[in-house]
């Protein structure tokens, strides 16, 4: 049985989720910008509830909406969210993003989505955890084309992706109106390749600020930047 995960404010269980907490997701909670002060929030494939958890320590939002396709994996969000210290604010779906997209009438003024995206076929033995890393279960054009339809006028959404698919992701947000803003290039280590792009799109062109961060410079030796963004959730920073 996993153990659960601790962080400063919040516990998640995840001993029923194929998908474990792993860094993409801290980072993608920890970096996503609150600067329009959202008071709606939807986590697109929520997994543990993990990122909708660090928003809803980050901000006031009121409504911290999520959904997951993964029976077990939308249980499991529940009692996390339960035993959360925002729990009246976070409300998880058990639902396919288009059946959600179908009913919701509501936009968002933030969407988050940590998507699976192993194009490749991989098979480690365990279908939930093939299923939640295949972009078979989420494809990149249905994220994006729910986004646009989701998303209010002046909403962001952020995301993060595997470097290599960056160009062609933010060709396909553009047919849907979706355009890049910010963009962090993030490698393991100063020496490794550039491993993922974290994204925010919104509805306007405008010039994309650009950064990259490194997590580490050596095994656990964590640099600067990643300790200053991930500090209000590890217990170890």
């Amino acid at each position: 049985m996993a153990n659960p995960f601790k962080f400063k404010q919040f516990t998640i269980h995840q001993d029923r989720c194929a998908m474990k907490i792993g860094t993409d997701g801290v980072l993608l909670g920890a970096w996503t910008s609150l600067e329009n002060n959202p008071h709606s929030i939807l986590d697109i494939g929520a997994g543990t509830g993990l990122i909708a958890l660090m928003l809803a320590q980050r901000s006031g939002a009121e409504t911290i909406d999520a959904i997951e396709i993964d029976e077990d994996a939308y249980e499991q969000s529940v009692e996390n969210f339960e035993a959360s210290p925002w729990g009246d604010r976070l409300f998880s779906y058990h639902a396919g993003l288009d059946e959600f997209v179908d009913e919701i009438e509501d936009q968002y003024d933030l969407i988050v989505s940590n998507p699976p995206f192993y194009s490749e076929a991989v098979s480690s033995g365990n279908v939930s955890r093939d299923m939640a890393r295949q972009n078979q279960s989420l494809p990149f054009d249905e994220l994006l084309s729910a986004v646009s339809k989701l998303l209010s006028p002046t909403g962001i959404f952020a995301t993060i992706i595997p470097f290599k698919e960056e160009k062609s992701f933010i060709k396909l947000a553009a047919l849907m109106g979706l355009y890049p803003e910010r963009i962090t290039h993030l490698k393991g280590n100063p020496s490794s390749d550039i491993k993922r792009s974290l994204i925010e799109f919104s509805f306007v062109q405008k010039e994309i600020l650009e950064d990259s961060l490194i997590i580490e410079f050596e095994r656990h030796q964590y640099t600067d930047a990643y300790i200053e963004l991930t500090r209000d959730f590890y217990l170890k920073m």
